[in-house]
Protein backbone atom coordinates (compact mmCIF):
# COMPACT_ATOMS: atom_id res chain seq x y z
CA UNK A 1 0.00 0.00 0.00
CA UNK A 2 1.35 3.61 -0.84
CA UNK A 3 0.19 6.89 0.15
CA UNK A 4 0.27 10.04 -1.26
CA UNK A 5 2.79 12.04 0.62
CA UNK A 6 1.18 14.75 0.23
CA UNK A 7 -1.23 14.05 2.72
CA UNK A 8 1.16 12.76 5.35
CA UNK A 9 1.31 15.65 7.68
CA UNK A 10 -1.90 15.66 8.33
CA UNK A 11 -2.97 11.76 8.63
CA UNK A 12 -0.10 12.30 10.78
CA UNK A 13 -1.35 14.90 13.32
CA UNK A 14 -5.02 12.97 12.94
CA UNK A 15 -2.94 10.08 14.40
CA UNK A 16 -1.34 12.01 16.75
CA UNK A 17 -4.91 13.73 17.95
CA UNK A 18 -5.69 10.02 18.20
CA UNK A 19 -2.89 8.83 20.91
CA UNK A 20 -3.33 11.85 23.01
CA UNK A 21 -6.96 11.32 23.36
CA UNK A 22 -8.33 9.17 26.70
CA UNK A 23 -9.94 6.29 25.16
CA UNK A 24 -8.31 2.68 25.58
CA UNK A 25 -6.07 1.53 23.89
CA UNK A 26 -7.71 -0.50 21.16
CA UNK A 27 -10.06 2.54 20.73
CA UNK A 28 -7.38 4.08 19.37
CA UNK A 29 -5.81 1.77 17.17
CA UNK A 30 -9.20 1.10 16.08
CA UNK A 31 -9.69 4.85 15.21
CA UNK A 32 -6.12 5.28 13.23
CA UNK A 33 -7.08 2.00 11.26
CA UNK A 34 -10.07 3.61 10.15
CA UNK A 35 -8.23 6.67 9.10
CA UNK A 36 -5.67 4.89 7.46
CA UNK A 37 -8.55 2.49 5.72
CA UNK A 38 -10.85 5.66 4.37
CA UNK A 39 -7.97 7.49 3.16
CA UNK A 40 -6.08 5.10 0.72
CA UNK A 41 -9.97 3.71 -0.37
CA UNK A 42 -10.53 7.75 -1.44
CA UNK A 43 -7.02 7.18 -2.59
CA UNK A 44 -7.79 4.30 -4.52
CA UNK A 45 -11.23 6.09 -5.93
CA UNK A 46 -9.49 8.97 -7.48
CA UNK A 47 -6.92 6.57 -9.16
CA UNK A 48 -9.72 4.56 -10.77
CA UNK A 49 -11.84 8.32 -11.68
CA UNK A 50 -8.75 8.97 -13.27
CA UNK A 51 -8.76 5.56 -15.64
CA UNK A 52 -12.84 5.80 -16.30
CA UNK A 53 -13.43 9.70 -16.10
CA UNK A 54 -16.79 10.32 -13.40
CA UNK A 55 -18.57 7.41 -15.46
CA UNK A 56 -19.69 3.88 -14.31
CA UNK A 57 -17.33 0.85 -15.63
CA UNK A 58 -19.83 -1.91 -15.00
CA UNK A 59 -22.65 -3.49 -13.41
CA UNK A 60 -26.35 -2.33 -14.77
CA UNK A 61 -25.63 1.16 -14.58
CA UNK A 62 -22.51 1.34 -16.93
CA UNK A 63 -21.75 4.67 -18.93
CA UNK A 64 -24.04 6.47 -15.88
CA UNK A 65 -22.19 9.78 -15.82
CA UNK A 66 -21.91 10.71 -11.92
CA UNK A 67 -21.57 14.20 -10.20
CA UNK A 68 -18.72 15.02 -8.14
CA UNK A 69 -21.51 14.68 -5.03
CA UNK A 70 -22.11 10.77 -6.09
CA UNK A 71 -18.44 10.16 -5.33
CA UNK A 72 -17.56 12.12 -2.19
CA UNK A 73 -15.45 9.33 -0.07
CA UNK A 74 -14.38 6.46 -1.08
CA UNK A 75 -16.71 5.31 -3.97
CA UNK A 76 -14.29 3.24 -5.86
CA UNK A 77 -17.25 0.28 -6.03
CA UNK A 78 -19.99 2.90 -7.28
CA UNK A 79 -17.25 3.82 -10.28
CA UNK A 80 -16.64 -0.34 -10.68
CA UNK A 81 -20.54 -0.74 -11.20
CA UNK A 82 -19.84 -3.09 -7.95
CA UNK A 83 -21.78 -1.16 -5.37
CA UNK A 84 -24.65 -3.33 -4.19
CA UNK A 85 -23.70 -6.10 -6.14
CA UNK A 86 -26.21 -8.85 -3.95
CA UNK A 87 -29.11 -6.22 -5.63
CA UNK A 88 -27.64 -6.83 -9.39
CA UNK A 89 -30.01 -9.56 -10.53
CA UNK A 90 -32.84 -8.00 -8.90
CA UNK A 91 -32.17 -4.52 -10.53
CA UNK A 92 -32.04 -6.72 -14.18
CA UNK A 93 -35.37 -7.92 -13.52
CA UNK A 94 -37.12 -4.74 -12.67
CA UNK A 95 -35.62 -3.12 -15.92
CA UNK A 96 -37.03 -6.39 -18.21
CA UNK A 97 -40.39 -5.93 -15.90
CA UNK A 98 -43.30 -4.39 -17.44
CA UNK A 99 -43.75 -2.19 -15.08
CA UNK A 100 -45.40 1.31 -15.72
CA UNK A 101 -44.22 3.68 -12.62
CA UNK A 102 -41.11 3.45 -10.90
CA UNK A 103 -41.24 5.00 -7.18
CA UNK A 104 -37.62 5.79 -5.86
CA UNK A 105 -38.46 6.59 -2.10
CA UNK A 106 -35.15 7.68 -0.65
CA UNK A 107 -33.03 8.71 -3.78
CA UNK A 108 -30.37 10.30 -2.26
CA UNK A 109 -27.54 11.53 -4.95
CA UNK A 110 -30.22 9.94 -7.77
CA UNK A 111 -27.51 6.78 -8.62
CA UNK A 112 -30.55 4.39 -8.72
CA UNK A 113 -33.36 6.64 -9.97
CA UNK A 114 -30.81 8.00 -12.86
CA UNK A 115 -29.32 4.58 -13.55
CA UNK A 116 -32.80 3.17 -14.34
CA UNK A 117 -34.46 5.92 -15.90
CA UNK A 118 -31.23 5.28 -18.49
CA UNK A 119 -31.92 2.05 -18.57
CA UNK A 120 -36.15 2.10 -18.59
CA UNK A 121 -36.09 5.04 -21.53
CA UNK A 122 -40.41 4.25 -21.62
CA UNK A 123 -40.61 4.73 -18.01
CA UNK A 124 -40.88 8.32 -15.40
CA UNK A 125 -39.02 7.87 -12.19
CA UNK A 126 -40.71 9.84 -9.44
CA UNK A 127 -37.97 10.09 -6.89
CA UNK A 128 -38.79 11.42 -3.97
CA UNK A 129 -36.78 12.52 -0.56
CA UNK A 130 -37.01 14.53 2.59
CA UNK A 131 -33.29 16.43 2.14
CA UNK A 132 -33.39 19.40 -0.14
CA UNK A 133 -29.67 18.65 -0.55
CA UNK A 134 -30.02 15.29 -1.64
CA UNK A 135 -33.03 16.42 -4.17
CA UNK A 136 -30.26 19.15 -5.52
CA UNK A 137 -27.52 16.61 -6.48
CA UNK A 138 -30.72 14.04 -7.78
CA UNK A 139 -31.56 16.92 -10.29
CA UNK A 140 -27.60 17.66 -11.35
CA UNK A 141 -27.42 13.87 -11.90
CA UNK A 142 -30.18 13.62 -13.61
CA UNK A 143 -29.37 16.82 -16.00
CA UNK A 144 -26.03 15.38 -16.56
CA UNK A 145 -27.71 12.19 -17.59
CA UNK A 146 -29.96 13.97 -20.15
CA UNK A 147 -33.26 12.34 -18.31
CA UNK A 148 -33.78 15.37 -16.56
CA UNK A 149 -37.90 14.98 -18.27
CA UNK A 150 -37.82 11.62 -16.59
CA UNK A 151 -36.74 11.68 -13.22
CA UNK A 152 -39.59 14.06 -11.52
CA UNK A 153 -37.88 14.93 -8.13
CA UNK A 154 -40.51 15.47 -4.96
CA UNK A 155 -40.30 15.99 -1.00
CA UNK A 156 -41.21 13.72 1.59
CA UNK A 157 -43.20 10.69 0.64
CA UNK A 158 -46.81 9.44 2.44
CA UNK A 159 -48.04 6.04 3.02
CA UNK A 160 -51.43 7.53 1.45
CA UNK A 161 -49.98 8.29 -1.62
CA UNK A 162 -49.02 4.55 -2.54
CA UNK A 163 -53.29 4.96 -3.67
CA UNK A 164 -52.34 6.68 -6.54
CA UNK A 165 -49.84 4.03 -7.85
CA UNK A 166 -51.99 0.81 -7.12
CA UNK A 167 -53.83 0.92 -10.52
CA UNK A 168 -50.39 0.65 -12.29
CA UNK A 169 -48.20 -1.97 -12.58
CA UNK A 170 -45.90 -0.05 -9.89
CA UNK A 171 -42.47 -0.80 -8.49
CA UNK A 172 -40.91 0.83 -5.12
CA UNK A 173 -37.60 1.07 -4.50
CA UNK A 174 -37.24 2.03 -0.65
CA UNK A 175 -34.27 3.31 1.20
CA UNK A 176 -34.85 5.68 3.52
CA UNK A 177 -32.84 4.37 6.67
CA UNK A 178 -35.03 2.81 9.28
CA UNK A 179 -37.89 4.86 8.54
CA UNK A 180 -39.26 1.96 6.70
CA UNK A 181 -41.13 0.92 9.81
CA UNK A 182 -43.15 3.60 9.35
CA UNK A 183 -44.35 3.27 5.46
CA UNK A 184 -44.16 -0.09 4.31
CA UNK A 185 -47.25 -1.08 6.13
CA UNK A 186 -49.45 -2.95 4.29
CA UNK A 187 -52.20 -2.84 6.98
CA UNK A 188 -51.93 0.52 7.38
CA UNK A 189 -51.80 1.32 3.71
CA UNK A 190 -53.73 -0.87 1.61
CA UNK A 191 -52.26 -0.06 -1.93
CA UNK A 192 -49.59 -1.29 -0.70
CA UNK A 193 -50.59 -4.76 -1.14
CA UNK A 194 -50.69 -4.33 -4.87
CA UNK A 195 -47.51 -3.06 -5.22
CA UNK A 196 -43.89 -4.33 -5.79
CA UNK A 197 -41.53 -3.31 -3.08
CA UNK A 198 -37.44 -3.44 -2.95
CA UNK A 199 -36.11 -2.51 0.25
CA UNK A 200 -32.98 -1.83 2.00
CA UNK A 201 -34.22 -3.51 5.35
CA UNK A 202 -31.89 -1.64 8.52
CA UNK A 203 -30.96 -4.43 10.63
CA UNK A 204 -28.34 -1.79 11.50
CA UNK A 205 -30.79 0.56 12.99
CA UNK A 206 -32.78 -2.05 14.56
CA UNK A 207 -32.33 -5.96 14.44
CA UNK A 208 -35.71 -6.83 14.40
CA UNK A 209 -36.85 -4.75 11.93
CA UNK A 210 -36.40 -6.84 8.95
CA UNK A 211 -38.53 -9.46 10.54
CA UNK A 212 -41.04 -7.11 10.93
CA UNK A 213 -41.15 -5.75 7.49
CA UNK A 214 -41.43 -9.70 6.20
CA UNK A 215 -44.21 -10.26 8.50
CA UNK A 216 -46.18 -7.61 7.42
CA UNK A 217 -45.63 -8.60 3.74
CA UNK A 218 -46.63 -12.22 3.74
CA UNK A 219 -50.13 -12.66 3.40
CA UNK A 220 -49.77 -10.20 0.20
CA UNK A 221 -46.67 -11.12 -1.46
CA UNK A 222 -43.77 -13.57 -1.97
CA UNK A 223 -40.61 -12.47 0.12
CA UNK A 224 -37.19 -12.68 -0.17
CA UNK A 225 -34.96 -11.60 1.68
CA UNK A 226 -31.20 -10.73 0.28
CA UNK A 227 -28.20 -10.02 2.76
CA UNK A 228 -25.02 -8.55 2.42
CA UNK A 229 -22.22 -10.40 1.17
CA UNK A 230 -18.87 -9.22 0.13
CA UNK A 231 -17.13 -9.97 -2.96
CA UNK A 232 -14.02 -8.77 -4.98
CA UNK A 233 -15.53 -6.14 -7.49
CA UNK A 234 -14.21 -6.86 -11.09
CA UNK A 235 -11.33 -5.04 -12.20
CA UNK A 236 -11.31 -5.93 -15.97
CA UNK A 237 -12.42 -2.50 -17.37
CA UNK A 238 -10.28 -0.84 -15.76
CA UNK A 239 -6.97 -3.09 -15.59
CA UNK A 240 -5.71 -5.31 -18.55
CA UNK A 241 -5.45 -8.68 -17.70
CA UNK A 242 -1.89 -8.52 -17.45
CA UNK A 243 -1.76 -5.74 -14.56
CA UNK A 244 -1.69 -6.11 -11.19
CA UNK A 245 -3.64 -5.15 -7.90
CA UNK A 246 -2.59 -5.01 -4.35
CA UNK A 247 -4.86 -7.57 -2.93
CA UNK A 248 -5.69 -6.02 -0.19
CA UNK A 249 -6.26 -2.91 -2.46
CA UNK A 250 -8.87 -4.92 -4.98
CA UNK A 251 -10.95 -5.76 -1.34
CA UNK A 252 -10.87 -2.13 -0.53
CA UNK A 253 -12.44 -1.10 -3.86
CA UNK A 254 -15.44 -3.30 -2.59
CA UNK A 255 -15.52 -1.63 0.39
CA UNK A 256 -18.81 0.01 0.60
CA UNK A 257 -18.17 1.56 4.48
CA UNK A 258 -21.28 -0.08 6.04
CA UNK A 259 -21.80 -0.05 9.42
CA UNK A 260 -23.57 -3.19 9.75
CA UNK A 261 -25.93 -5.48 8.00
CA UNK A 262 -28.75 -3.91 5.81
CA UNK A 263 -30.34 -6.84 3.65
CA UNK A 264 -33.01 -6.24 0.82
CA UNK A 265 -36.26 -7.11 1.31
CA UNK A 266 -37.71 -7.89 -2.25
CA UNK A 267 -41.27 -8.37 -1.90
CA UNK A 268 -43.69 -9.34 -5.19
CA UNK A 269 -47.15 -8.31 -5.01
CA UNK A 270 -49.27 -11.59 -5.30
CA UNK A 271 -51.26 -9.92 -7.58
CA UNK A 272 -48.21 -8.26 -9.55
CA UNK A 273 -44.62 -9.29 -9.93
CA UNK A 274 -41.10 -8.92 -10.75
Amino acid sequence: MEFNAQQAPAVLKLIEQTLQESDPAPDKIKKIWMIMLVLRARNLASAIQNITGPVVAGGPFKGLKVTHDALLGYNGCLLLGSYEHELHATVEKIIAGNYTRILNIGCSVGYYAVGLALRMPHIVIDAFDTDPEARRKCAEMAALNGVQDRVRISGAFKGEDFAAYAKEKTLALVDIEGAEEMLLDPALYPALKKIDVVAELHHVVDQDLPKLIVERFAASHKVELIFNRFALPDLSAVIPASGYVDPFDHMLLGWEGRAGPTPWGIFTSKNNGL
